[in-house]
């Protein structure tokens, strides 16, 4: 295919350097977005009387044309071209002749790429949206079948206090609301026409980019023309986003898969969401949950591949330019591949309610309620404290809990105790007495669910 920008140079070169400077590989998944900008500016230019009426509908029918075979498979993109946008210019000028050429009047494949990129990643953004939301419905799902069911909380890895299994999973929902409300600032942001910037300095021509940008969806056009083509903040903001999305996705990732592990047993993931062994018949490989852990890494790199790109730049714009779309679509694929996979492991992944209450019994996560209860009855914390720290490693030598020390033994650190304080210390309560604000209590996650459903729906 001859190169559209020949004259300056015989717009030949060598097949090494065609190769390395294609990018139809990649970019061609914009094809919708390319052919649909150009209609848009074809009917621009058509208004504006910068092209003739009966020339902008001639284009705009050629470039539906090549969209429908596009979609039909009646046409295959050519593998050979420069990118999208030399593709679909060079097959419009082929089946209309000399009108399809007019389509780049006061335009540049500076904007036109940025564009179409803006256009692409807001549908994009859409769809990861709407997957982000599927997966904080299904841990809202697991969390109210679970609201009551108490297992140990955690820090430093290490069994601390009594919460239930529908408090935790809505910790994360938490996390992945903020997610999508990233995106959809991010969204605000991108949402803005750089077409009409041209190659960095406008144009000559009298064009009406308001009119092109609101046929297109946008909310606003780029005030500024260098930087409408030369920046892709807009990108790296998304990639930000999706970075911490992965983050959450993976922190999640690696719960699921100690909570399915025979040391805790606390869940059973589908057969449908796990693998097994080549060699070893007994296992029950959590892979899904391994490899969205893994995959946080690979959108970690795409953040950083484009922030390194973009961080030495002269402005306006530059081929380095081009690494931008490969980090940004391998992003794309891999949250939405990691979002299609978490939502259904999540909704049909076991509860082991028994063994999670088991461990809860056995970690002494009931210590705190224990000087609460001395707390309430007029002792400083920090005594109170002493003496359940006390008590706790008098129970790890005899090999008991703190339910079954008898009262006695309370009563010999502080006759401040009495029979009254097993009711304390039961872990159930010692859960449902946690109902300020955001806490354990079944009421308090049964609101918790409530808002993050009010909060999907508006």
């Amino acid at each position: 295919m001859s190169k559209l920008w020949a004259g300056r140079t015989a717009g030949e070169t060598n097949q090494i350097a065609d190769d390395f400077n294609s990018s139809i590989r990649f970019d061609c998944r914009m094809y919708r977005e390319d052919i649909k900008g150009s209609m848009a500016h074809a009917a621009m230019l058509g208004a504006k009387n910068i092209i003739s009426k009966s020339d902008a509908d001639a284009i705009i029918d050629g470039l539906q044309t090549i969209l429908d075979d596009l979609e039909s498979g009646a046409l295959e993109i050519d593998p050979t071209a420069e990118d999208i946008h030399m593709f679909v210019e060079q097959v419009l000028t082929e089946r209309i002749g000399e009108t399809g050429k007019r389509l780049h009047t006061a335009r540049s494949r500076n904007d036109q790429v940025a564009l179409d990129l803006r256009m692409y990643l807001r549908a994009e953004v859409g769809e990861i949206v709407a997957l982000t939301k599927a997966l904080i419905t299904a841990l809202a799902d697991q969390a109210e079948a679970h609201k009551a069911d108490i297992l140990p909380g955690y820090t430093h890895l290490q069994r601390a206090q009594p919460v239930t299994f529908g408090h935790h999973l809505m910790a994360y929902a938490m996390m992945l609301l903020r997610d999508v409300d990233r995106m959809q600032d991010a969204l605000i942001r991108m949402n803005v026409s750089p077409i009409g910037c041209c190659a960095l300095a406008g144009t000559t021509y009298d064009t009406d980019r308001i009119m092109e940008a609101e046929a297109l969806g946008f909310d606003a056009v780029a005030l500024n023309s260098l930087d409408g083509v030369s920046d892709r903040d807009f990108c790296v903001e998304l990639l930000s986003a999706w970075s911490i999305l992965m983050m959450h996705l993976s922190r999640l990732s690696e719960e699921l898969i100690l909570w399915s592990s025979w040391e805790f047993q606390f869940i059973s993931l589908s057969d449908d969401f796990t693998t097994g062994s080549s060699i070893m018949p007994q296992k029950k490989n959590p892979d899904m949950a391994e490899l969205c852990r893994g995959k946080t890494g690979r959108v970690y790199g795409d953040l950083m591949a484009l922030l390194t790109t973009l961080k030495g730049l002269p402005l306006a714009y530059n081929k380095d330019m081009q690494e931008d779309k490969e980090a940004v679509f391998d992003a794309v694929d891999t949250v939405k591949m990691c979002l299609k996979v978490f939502a259904p492991m999540i909704e049909t992944m076991t509860v082991k309610s028994d063994n999670m209450l088991r461990a809860a019994q056995t970690g002494f996560i009931n210590a705190t309620d224990l000087a609460d209860y001395l707390v309430k009855k007029g002792m400083p914390f920090r005594s109170a404290y002493k003496i359940s720290g006390a008590l706790v490693a008098a129970c790890i030598q005899k090999g008991v809990t703190l339910e079954e020390l008898p009262l006695e033994a309370y009563k010999a650190q502080s006759e401040l105790f009495d029979a009254d304080l097993y009711d304390e210390i039961n872990l159930a309560a010692c859960a449902e007495k946690r109902s300020s604000l955001g806490g354990t209590s079944v009421q308090s996650v049964e609101n918790q669910i409530a808002w993050v459903r009010n909060q999907l729906d508006a």
